[in-house]
């Protein structure tokens, strides 16, 4: 179970503040069940709040520092995410969010990013459903990562960009 202060990722939203754990004083909620109040890193003015026993929305530690780096150095050797059926593309690309994967995130950001770079050689344009989890799987991945290292986030996108523009795409998208 997590503390009030505690840093935790919580689903897509991210990087969050343990602000309390505490009962809800509602009608048709039990006494005894605890919830966790977060604060989204991001929007200081949010809060959330859910179920210790919530099973459905990943609630983790953040990535350690020396996880962050190792995950960093490895982009060359990392594989390109795999979308078996093109069909479900949209599908994969939730499930991989949802895992709250750094990893997975950061193979889904290598496989987009070549994907794109490739369409717009050959003067096509990049889905828009795959902007938008492009979008979603850096934002994630590079928030968590930068507050795991104390570095900004402008300086982590810079280093995964560099170095996933220095690999060669497995292949074609």
């Amino acid at each position: 179970m997590f503390r009030k202060g505690d840093y935790i990722v919580y689903g897509s939203t991210g990087v969050c503040e343990v602000l309390d754990v505490t009962t809800m004083q509602m009608e048709g909620i039990p006494d005894d069940k605890l919830y966790y109040v977060l604060r989204p890193y991001q929007k200081k003015e949010s809060e959330i709040f859910t179920p210790v026993d919530n099973k459905r929305t990943v609630k983790r530690n953040i990535i350690s520092p020396l996880e962050a780096k190792e995950l960093l150095e490895s982009i060359s050797s990392l594989e390109e995410f795999q979308i078996p059926i093109r069909k479900f593309r949209e599908d994969s690309y939730k499930k991989c969010i949802r895992s709250c994967s750094c990893r997975d995130m950061l193979r889904l950001v290598i496989t987009l990013h070549h994907k794109k770079q490739k369409r717009l050689e050959h003067g096509k344009n990049f889905p828009s459903t795959d902007e938008r989890y492009l979008k979603i799987a850096e934002d994630n991945l590079v928030q968590e990562l930068a507050f795991s290292l104390g570095a900004e986030e402008n300086r982590i996108r810079r280093y995964i960009y560099e170095h996933i523009s220095a690999k060669i795409p497995a292949h074609s998208c």
